[in-house]
């Protein structure tokens, strides 16, 4: 790819293409309690951008990890199947594109450059309100890594795995005030396709975010 690491700014390695994330807040201004009384689904989207700060807040709740093999969802004999993937419309500091969450170093890894939300939304079975979320964060999964150790049980357990880290984006989003839902529909190829995902690699879930318009 060619400019993203530069469009990234200061804290980007136009080596490893990519951008170090803010490091997390470990206690947060509302209570679990309060996330969850506030979390909606919200489908509609005021034209501002996400900070660097809060990608990193979501990214965290997501798949963050909060001690040696340990994460901040649970995942069946500690297998992490899961890949997390950012489609970047709107975030300062941040170039348009395809970015991959690395959770160990707390870092994205920059994997196209260019605003794709509009092709997603219509892979999404024509769902435009996505494309005016400032990103739209993408759940995928190698099931491969726990069908070695589980066989056709893994399948469940992926599944599980992704509801486990998708609450608990959604949790952090109703936490910072910012809006998101879940999605379920789309084109399994053509999400694929416009993704770059690996062989063997499969789309599982959508969560739009960006700020509530109210």
């Amino acid at each position: 790819m060619t400019d993203l690491a530069a469009a990234a700014g200061s804290g980007a390695d136009p080596v490893e293409q990519g951008i170090n994330l803010p490091a997390p807040s470990m206690a947060g201004a509302k209570s679990l309690e309060d996330a969850l009384a506030h979390r909606r689904s919200v489908r509609e989207f005021a034209p501002g951008a996400l900070t660097l700060a809060e990608v990193s807040q979501l990214m965290w709740a997501a798949q963050g990890v909060t001690a040696p093999e340990r994460r901040t969802a649970p995942s069946a004999g500690a297998t992490y199947p899961l890949e997390v993937y950012l489609v970047v419309g709107k975030i300062e500091g941040l170039g348009a594109g395809v970015y991959r969450y690395l959770p160990l170093p707390h870092r994205l890894e920059a994997l196209a450059d260019g605003d794709i939300r509009v092709p997603l939304a219509i892979a999404a079975v024509d769902q435009q309100w996505m494309s005016q979320a400032a990103m739209v964060v993408v759940f995928a999964a190698m099931f491969e890594r726990t069908t070695v150790r589980y066989g056709q049980r893994a399948e469940r357990y992926v599944h599980m795995e992704t509801g486990h880290a998708a609450q608990n984006l959604l949790l952090q989003a109703a936490a910072l005030g910012l809006g998101a839902t879940p999605a379920g529909a789309f084109n399994d190829a053509e999400v694929s396709r416009l993704l770059h995902l690996p062989v063997g690699e499969v789309p599982l879930y959508f969560i739009p975010v960006g700020r509530a318009s109210r």
